[in-house]
């Protein structure tokens, strides 16, 4: 099975910890494995073109920036 690795991109703010839940257990839902990591570090989040956090990285690409992604959203991420 393909792992997919997630970033979560933002400083720490409780929506980035609320996405990370999210996405965690969205994950464990639907028996996907995935690497999650949070990125705090500014100059990475921005080398990412990210302005609005959280935003979050799937696979290498961004496919989310600025408040709480719907869980639609994660479940298409997690089926891609």
């Amino acid at each position: 099975m393909v792992m997919k690795e997630i970033k979560v991109l933002g400083s720490g703010c409780n929506s980035c910890r609320k996405t990370m839940e999210m996405i965690a257990a969205a994950a464990e839902e639907k028996n996907v494995k995935i690497v999650l990591e949070k990125v705090e570090d500014m100059q990475a989040i921005i080398s990412y073109g990210v302005m609005s956090t959280p935003g979050i990285v799937v696979d290498g690409e961004v496919v989310h920036a600025g408040g709480l992604p719907s869980r639609k959203e994660i479940d298409l991420w997690l089926s891609q």
